[in-house]
């Protein structure tokens, strides 16, 4: 049974003119993933760079680290006040002295959302072939609003648990059933004559730090 087949049968199923379609397996031949699985330097070398030809701004740190480097990206923004959806780890605002930070508590509707600075989050996975990043609602991510409608969204993507190499080896690690937000660098679009507009359906910059436990692999690069 070819997909044509399948696909044609369940549709005179549906409409009557035939018994339920039996479920068949189909031949995938293709490669799952072109990037090395295996090779988790690799990947997150990868990860960087697919970021930023999307023109994301990308930097490493240890776990160690990370509340002093967030503090520091979020002061050259000049940012007062940062979203915080419900699950983020305690610690990692803990060095953003003199930020306001806002609980995703039911009051940020997005008339106040427009007017914060930013929004820190972490991720459910990155993909490095093709430089995204998955959010699923989930703890630290937070609801699909706060990371659409402020103008900076600094996220968090802990390596190597977090990074996988492609994105056949990233839909089973995601439940179906939670609402995904795919990011492919920030918001952006383009007329006929690719005049390029940021910030059009999301935030205009897109940060992100790459977390690891390895001082040799997390070398701080802007």
């Amino acid at each position: 049974m070819t997909s044509r087949d399948l696909i044609l049968g369940r549709i005179r199923a549906a409409l009557g003119d035939a018994g339920e379609v039996a479920e068949q397996p189909l031949p995938r031949r293709y490669l799952s993933a072109h990037a090395p699985a295996d090779d988790p330097a690799a990947l997150l070398d990868l990860l960087h760079r697919n970021l930023t030809d999307y023109r994301a701004l990308v930097h490493r740190c240890t776990e160690a680290e990370l509340p002093s480097r967030i503090a520091e990206l979020l002061a050259a923004r000049g940012s007062r006040t940062v979203a915080v959806p419900a699950g983020l780890p305690d610690g990692w605002l803990a060095a953003a002295v003199g930020v306001e930070l806002l609980p995703d508590d039911g009051s940020l509707t997005a008339a106040r959302l427009d007017a914060v600075d930013g929004v820190v989050t972490g991720c459910a996975l990155a993909v490095a072939e093709t430089g995204t990043i998955v959010l699923d609602a989930g703890p630290g991510q937070g609801r699909r609003l706060l990371s659409l409608v402020p103008d900076h969204h600094l996220c968090v993507v802990r390596a190597p648990e977090q990074v996988v190499a492609s994105v056949p080896l990233a839909l089973p690690r995601l439940d179906p059933a939670r609402p995904q937000t795919w990011i492919s660098g920030p918001s952006a679009t383009s007329d006929i004559e690719l005049d390029r507009v940021e910030g059009v359906h999301g935030p205009r910059t897109l940060e992100v730090l790459l977390v690891t436990c390895d001082a040799e692999v997390a070398e701080v690069t802007a």
